[in-house]
């Protein structure tokens, strides 16, 4: 953990965007505006649990002497559509799969989370000293979100109407657990431009968790956020695109996805804490310009600077997007000199209208 994070203050962060939800909330439709209304209420007393936590102070959680660095340590409950957390044990480390495709799932997700921080960054699971990877399944009914809690992974089923099982996308995980690097890291401040930098790092580190799972160059990745999680009805591919955001869906439920590419369509809103889920798509698509510009595995070079940020401990809590491209160019420098990978970086942030100084 950085000087920076010694205070951390977890932060209750959920996949599916509350202004999602709260157009589903008004929908004439039960089926559509039930599930996101209950939806919303329950996140609305995660996030206060949360911070409740925050000040009560939760139990340390320590990996036992004995773990192997690199190993992951999961298990998996079902919570079986009650809210009680964690719920009844299902699979542990090393257990094979059972019949349940969804307990299936996220272990794998986990697993293959744990392995891309592992082996392209030597980093111990999320909190770099082997923290258990916990996860429940099942949660509540009809629950339209997956989060971090802070402790823990929780994944809902989806309504079958708008939304999927919230484990189907590995991204979906990679990307919540990854609350959990900046959480005992940078500890980026959830509101505003560090809360969209938040968001933006669990989307990057998300979409490179899929890749390094799939193998896949920066020229094959998809740059999607949770393709594979909206249901058949609705008119888009995913939550939010990195290569292009604001085209991730344009349904006539869900509406048009909001996100900018450039400061250009920076928005400014006191909903969903300032526009997180909404202005991320600004640090996300300089990443996908630095991934593009210099190929190969995107995880490598790109990755690994977005990392260093991420965990060199100069990364303020209230960072603004300045602040965090600055670094990264001087990150880009520090480690690969005067080449390809500092003009890729610079010209990005130059591109989506963001000053490196």
């Amino acid at each position: 953990m950085t000087a920076n994070a010694a205070g951390f203050e977890p932060v209750f962060c959920t996949i599916v965007p509350p202004h999602v939800l709260d157009t589903l909330a008004r929908h004439e439709d039960p089926a559509l505006s039930g599930p996101a209304r209950r939806t919303l209420e329950r996140d609305a007393f995660e996030r206060t649990h949360r911070r409740l936590t925050t000040v009560i102070g939760a139990p340390a959680v320590a990996a036992p002497q004995d773990a192997a660095a690199d190993k992951p340590r999961r298990t998996v409950y079902d919570a079986r559509h009650h809210q009680d957390l964690p719920g009844k044990k299902v699979r542990g480390e090393g257990d094979g799969p059972g019949k349940d495709a969804t307990v299936n799932r996220a272990y794998a997700g986990l697993g293959a989370t744990f392995d891309l921080y592992l082996n392209a960054y030597a980093r111990n699971s999320i909190n770099g000293e082997g923290l258990p990877l916990d996860a429940s399944v099942h949660f509540d009914r009809d629950y339209n979100n997956a989060f971090w809690n802070g402790e823990q992974m929780v994944f809902g089923d989806g309504d079958g109407e708008i939304f999927l099982d919230f484990t189907i996308p590995v991204d979906v995980i990679g990307h919540e657990l990854t609350h959990g690097v900046t959480q005992y890291t940078a500890n980026l401040t959830y509101f505003g431009q560090p809360g969209a930098l938040n968001e933006s790092m669990s989307d990057v580190f998300g979409s490179l968790i899929k890749q390094y799972t799939l193998g896949q160059t920066a020229a094959e990745a998809d740059w999607l956020i949770g393709a594979g999680l909206l249901a058949p009805r609705v008119t888009g591919e995913a939550l939010r695109s990195m290569k292009e955001p604001g085209t991730a869906y344009d349904d006539d439920v869900l509406g048009k996805d909001p996100q900018p590419a450039t400061m250009d369509g920076y928005v400014k809103t006191g909903r969903d804490n300032g526009g997180v889920h909404i202005n991320s798509g600004i640090p996300n698509h300089a990443f996908y310009l630095v991934a593009q510009a210099l190929g190969g595995h995107a995880w490598e070079r790109a990755g690994q600077i977005w990392y260093d940020v991420l965990t060199g401990g100069e990364l303020p809590s209230q960072a603004s997007f300045t602040d965090f491209a600055g670094l990264t160019v001087a990150s880009a420098r520090a480690r690969y000199g005067e080449g390809e990978e500092l003009q890729g970086v610079t010209k990005a942030w130059e591109q989506v209208g963001v000053a490196t100084s």
